[in-house]
């Protein structure tokens, strides 16, 4: 039995950058509030606790003098009603999902109504529909839209870590649609090149091997993407720890790959690698 560790597997550049952020302000204040997790990993999340960083789900929770922005990122109006209570911001938001958010108050003072495929229940869509002044939708079925009337300027964009031929296939059908109409389509790319490259390596493993492991919360849109891609080509398997390791999984098979999510420590990647190896065998 061989195990394949697919490229990029693990912290993003975004999380990595969040996590520095947000444990050097925890050390220095001897702890500190974040505005919703900064990732979605119980693992990470639990690390982060024991260092006093504490989640709170609104702004009427906050008790301290300074909340940390999450890496996914929050509309306007959370800024401004945060700053109006006098309360610090340290701003963790992936500067990727800040080019969508840039994005989007861009099409909306050029006068475009965003559509954000999305789920609009995702924090960080939740915030880029902020930046849209209330002028778009989220959504992840274009037939969503047959539900309202369109105007002629339409802007596109994706939430970040969706899967990129997915977001093609969703603005095929929208131009279709909207062509009919005399509209004005600007399409903006906001796929992120992180997660774009670790999609294509995991997908070139699933390929190859008899088995997924794909590592990660069961709640990390990233993550639950790459279990998308990999089953319809092999066995796949969404786990968090090495705990989670069925050994029927392993019986007969010759090359396990192993991925993970970008919010995923390298640390349990290690501890499923390891516990894949003592159950090889010998």
């Amino acid at each position: 039995m061989r195990i394949e560790r697919a490229e990029g597997l693990g912290f993003c550049f975004g999380v990595k950058r969040a996590l520095a952020i947000l444990e050097d302000v925890a050390r220095q204040k001897g702890g500190v509030e974040t505005l919703g997790a900064l990732v979605h990993n119980q693992q990470v999340m639990s690390r982060l606790n024991g260092l006093g960083v504490r989640v709170v789900k609104d702004i009427a929770e906050i008790a301290g003098d300074t909340v940390v922005i999450s890496s996914h990122g929050v509309g306007p109006k959370v800024l401004a009603e945060i700053k109006s209570r006098g309360i610090g911001i340290v701003d963790t938001t992936c500067p990727f999902v800040q080019r969508a958010q840039t994005a989007a108050r861009r099409l909306s003072e050029a006068g475009f109504f965003t559509v954000i495929y999305g789920d609009v229940n995702h924090p960080e869509v939740k915030g880029i529909l902020g930046w849209a002044e209330g002028k778009g939708i989220a959504t992840l079925s274009a037939g969503d839209l047959d539900q309202i009337e369109l105007p002629r300027h339409i802007g596109l964009l994706s939430q970040t870590t969706q899967v990129p031929a997915r977001f093609i296939d969703f603005v095929k059908t929208i131009t279709e649609r909207a062509l009919v109409k005399d509209a004005e389509l600007r399409l903006v790319d906001t796929v992120c090149h992180d997660i774009r490259q670790r999609q294509a390596a995991a997908l070139d493993l699933a390929r190859r091997a008899d088995l997924m492991l794909v590592i990660g919360g069961h709640h990390s849109a990233n993550t639950r993407h790459l279990v998308d891609l990999c089953s319809p080509h092999t066995e796949t398997h969404l786990i968090e720890t090495a705990a989670e390791i069925n050994s029927g999984w392993l019986a007969g098979k010759e090359l396990i790959g192993v991925t993970a999510g970008a919010s995923t420590a390298p640390e349990t990647i290690d501890a499923v690698v390891l516990r894949l190896e003592e159950s090889a065998p010998r």
